[in-house]
């Protein structure tokens, strides 16, 4: 049996997404199957609910296309991110709805495991406490998501009648983050620090202290930052994998450098963003996003310089030669490989001229806009148009490392300490070799460690999702956003010295840095109000 088959059971969820849908986002499910004394007799029935909140806690979709909200993908098409970047988005624009809508639906089944499970009768004490303390790590890890897009959200323990649904009012964004952080310790106190066998991908105590760690990131508060990234860095319990192209490979699934993942299965429960991601001769629809030239540049040589500093040895004529081993694994490029289900490899040929089907052509349907496609995550296991069983990661060790590198920069105490137990590391795992990479500089002042420290992130995390969240509170959104992204030099010569320049992004400050409150959700309660701008 398939470890991860008793977390995510298909048939099971889909017909309990049935149940649990209702008109209002906020309110009670329907009284009846789910919830009377019928249902839950067994700890296999209270299971089934509790499955379901782990497949509402995040899913394929957001997870790529949240890096369409940042500047490191460009939405080739026509999508609610495309809206969003170009600043013309508003209270109606779907992405807004859904994110409401699909946080929401997953708190009320968590409420509803939480509400419901003294009921079973066979459950021993030491499961029910491990169970509740899943579930409320789930409804957390929502809020969570939830006032950082929306910031003051409506706030409820406990499902909401009709009623109460019509006239709850939004609380504070700081109220939201002190329940987020109560539940967590208190899952993390329940919670076991790993699992085997069939519990394997199920939320542990770590999970429950890395989110923590998370929100105290995203608030800029350092002290606390670098506090509880210690507790995990010292615990010793994770470890970097030792090669950063196959961390993200089926093989290598549920390592010892993955903290919290999206679980999938094989044919039973698959994703398949890559269908709309590939290159054109590895058998894709149409190109829906594809990597900036802007993400490519941030990669360094192999000697630790920037591309712009003199003597790095970057020329534009051969610019993906000598680079950060890690560009090639996450971006595909011209003369990039590209491995199949067969197990063979394609070189890909994108420069104008190459005649292949992958071709830059601008202006084109089909292929990327950039220039580039997406290569992380890709899976040559995948079946069908693209479907694959690979785990999603959401949080893993090196983020941990870069947010206390980053806690302790801030707070001024960065030195060659900190810089051999965080960036070292990861930059060795890279693959880079050369002191100037890899050791410590006493001269670099803190800003000179704060860009480090921030493009070390980009590169390491790039299309895991976490861009967007970075350059939100780092407050530099506005002028990463608010320009023309480009692609690579296949445009003509008298713009932008050749680089494609592709549609100009907008983003307003005094209103982007959060999203709309759903325009069909006020209607129904005038109480929600609105953001700022909208």
């Amino acid at each position: 049996m398939n470890k991860k088959l008793k977390i995510y059971s298909t048939a099971i969820v889909t017909s309990l997404v049935l149940f649990f849908g209702s008109c209002n986002d906020l309110d009670q499910i329907p009284q009846g199957q789910f919830t009377d004394d019928t249902y839950w007799y067994s700890t296999e029935k209270a299971s089934y609910v509790l499955n379901m909140g782990y497949n509402q806690m995040m899913n394929s979709g957001y997870f790529f296309a949240n890096e369409a909200l940042s500047d490191n993908i460009f939405s080739c098409r026509t999508s609610d991110e495309k809206l969003i970047s170009s600043g013309i988005a508003n209270a109606t624009t779907g992405r807004f709805a859904n994110e409401w809508a699909d946080c929401y639906g997953g708190i009320r089944t968590c409420n509803t495991f939480l509400e419901n499970v003294d009921r079973v009768p066979d459950m021993t004490p030491a499961l029910k406490a491990r169970m509740i303390a899943e579930a409320r790590f789930i409804r957390a890890s929502l809020f969570f998501r939830l006032t950082s897009w929306y910031g003051d959200v409506p706030l409820f323990e406990k499902n909401l009648t009709v009623a109460e649904s019509k006239i709850i009012r939004r609380a504070p964004h700081a109220d939201v983050i002190k329940f987020v952080r109560e539940e967590l310790d208190a899952a993390a106190a329940a919670l076991p620090p790993s699992y085997t066998g069939n519990d394997v991908g199920r939320v542990t105590s770590g999970a429950a202290i890395a989110l923590k760690a998370r929100t105290y990131l995203y608030e800029n508060d350092w002290e606390n930052t670098a506090l509880v990234c210690n507790d995990i860095i010292t615990s010793e319990t994770y470890s970097l994998f030792p090669d950063y192209a196959g961390l993200f490979s089926i093989q290598n699934q549920n390592n010892k450098e993955v903290i919290l993942d999206i679980q999938y299965v094989p044919s039973l429960r698959t994703w398949s963003q890559y269908f709309d991601f590939a290159p054109p001769s590895a058998g894709r629809r149409v190109n829906q996003q594809a990597p900036t030239q802007e993400l490519v540049d941030s990669y360094l040589t192999l000697n630790g310089d920037s591309i712009r500093q003199t003597g790095s040895g970057y020329s534009e004529n051969n610019p993906y030669v000598n680079r950060d081993p890690r560009l090639a694994a996450t971006v595909l490029f011209d003369g990039g490989k590209w491995k199949m289900p067969d197990g063979t490899e394609m070189t890909i040929k994108i420069k104008p001229g190459s005649g292949t089907i992958d071709e830059y052509k601008p202006g084109s349907g089909n292929n990327s806009l950039t220039g580039y496609y997406m290569k992380k995550y890709s899976d040559p296991t995948y079946t069908g148009n693209f479907e694959s069983g690979l785990n999603l990661i959401l949080i893993r060790y090196a983020d941990i490392l870069l947010m206390y590198a980053e806690a302790k920069n801030e707070l001024g105490q960065m030195d060659k300490t900190v810089w051999d137990q965080t960036i070292k590391p990861i930059r060795a795992r890279a693959g880079f070799t050369t002191a100037n990479a890899l050791e410590f500089n006493a001269t670099w002042t803190q800003d000179d460690l704060r860009k480090i420290i921030r493009n070390e992130r980009r590169v390491e995390l790039a299309l895991e999702g976490t861009r967007v969240f970075d350059i939100r509170r780092w407050k530099i959104a506005e002028e990463v956003l608010n320009v023309y992204p480009h692609g690579a030099k296949y445009g003509p010569s008298s713009i932008d010295n050749g680089y494609i320049r592709l549609d100009k992004r907008s983003f307003n400050p005094n209103r982007d840095y959060l999203f709309a409150v759903p325009q069909a959700q006020k209607d129904l309660n005038p109480n929600l109000g609105q953001n700022l701008g909208y």
